[in-house]
């Protein structure tokens, strides 16, 4: 059972303020598949543009909370610390029902195919067990020249 908290996926993935997007991982098995919650706020900034008189999380920003998630999964294996994952592909993204301030997304991402530094996923996220997200991911991994 794989758990992380903030620092400790600060620790796998490169992304920081404003751009880390998940809060905690719950569940997973490494290489495999992760759940991670994000905690959806009133003073996110993101709620300063998209849409002042109607909060709403932006579903790129959901698909990107999932994106997060899968590469916790894939990077938290011995072999792929240090790298960096990126995003290379989404497919089939759905947007089921509206993100807004008080939800908890539940971020679930399974991988379904690796081969070499390239993984495929299948990606959901849920509020209180609705779909909101549903999308198939794609990660190209590569060393971490920072």
């Amino acid at each position: 059972m794989m758990q992380y908290n903030s620092n400790e996926i600060a620790a796998i993935l490169p992304h920081r303020y404003p751009f880390a997007l998940v809060d905690r991982i719950v569940d997973g098995e490494e290489g495999k598949w992760a759940k991670g919650i994000k905690c959806v706020s009133a003073n996110e900034p993101f709620f300063q543009g998209h849409f002042p008189q109607y909060h709403v999380m932006p579903g790129v920003l959901i698909v990107e909370a999932l994106a997060q998630v899968g590469a916790v999964a894939v990077l938290s294996m011995p072999e792929h610390r240090g790298k960096i994952g990126f995003l290379g592909a989404i497919k089939n993204a759905r947007f089921r029902r509206q993100v807004t301030p008080g939800d908890v997304l539940e971020l679930t991402c399974t991988i379904t195919r690796q081969k070499g530094p390239v993984a495929v996923a299948e990606a959901v996220a849920a509020v209180n067990g609705q779909e909101a997200v549903t999308a198939e991911l794609t990660f190209a991994l590569a060393n971490d020249h920072a």
